[in-house]
């Protein structure tokens, strides 16, 4: 018997928190031993909120991801599995599939030049260039700075997606850098960079690539005020 009193060929998972559901569990990473009865996510819901009572106001908000994959309570789970908890992102719902990975999630600073020149080609006549930067005021209060964080190898595989669809339907290159970690007011947070044959096309794809990234990229943003207090941004509306 291991010392939680469970067999030693009961379930193990390994539990990743994200956001305000990190600070719900107090851990962003754990493996936990799970009961005989735990077999799918809605039994895991229940389970998980007699060990962190805080998650219980929140479950009506969270997403909750298999390997990598977003599940609903019938989601089976497996010994050695990976279950994500995903509050919902700052612009909204996550989204259900994925693509292969790319690198485009950063830690350093963001290279706008280099971003366009990915995107540039010689028979294309329009490029646009989407910088986003941290504000310095919110709720009219000084931003010191915003904390990314990301569960990142979802994220970097929808990132790609999002650019592979885009530019299928309109024909166009793009590309999307996202900073994580600490970015200081006045900093570039995300670059979006397109160029098509046409302007029209131009337009099109970055608005989308924009409103597509703050949808279902899970990537999440702690707002750092001048006086110390910090702030989760995340909606309440998920699926």
């Amino acid at each position: 018997m291991s010392k939680t009193g469970l067999a030693s060929n009961a379930m193990r998972v390994r539990l990743l928190t994200f956001a305000s559901a990190a600070d719900a569990v107090g851990r962003e990473r754990t493996e936990i031993e799970l009961p005989e009865t735990v077999t799918d996510v809605a039994a895991l819901k229940a389970h998980l909120e007699g060990l962190h009572p805080r998650l219980g106001p929140l479950w009506h908000r969270l997403a909750v991801a298999v390997d990598g994959e977003i599940a609903d309570g019938e989601t089976p789970l497996r010994d050695g599995c990976e279950v994500a908890l995903l509050p919902p992102v700052s612009g909204g719902a996550l989204a259900t599939e994925q693509r292969s990975a790319s690198r485009r999630l950063r830690e350093e600073p963001l290279d706008v030049g280099a971003l366009q020149r990915r995107v540039e080609r010689r028979g294309f006549g329009a490029a646009l260039l989407f910088v986003g930067n941290v504000r310095d005021r919110s709720e009219d209060r000084p931003v010191a700075s915003i904390h990314y964080s990301a569960y990142r190898s979802m994220a970097d595989r929808r990132l790609a997606r999002i650019c592979d669809e885009l530019q299928e339907r309109h024909g166009a290159r793009v590309e999307i850098e996202h900073r994580l970690g600490e970015v200081p007011a006045g900093e570039a947070s995300v670059v979006i960079a397109v160029a098509s044959p046409h302007r029209e096309a131009c337009y099109a794809a970055s608005r989308e690539a924009l409103e597509r990234l703050k949808a279902e990229v899970p990537i999440w943003k702690r707002e750092r005020f001048a006086d110390g207090e910090e702030v989760w941004r995340e909606v309440e509306s998920l699926r």
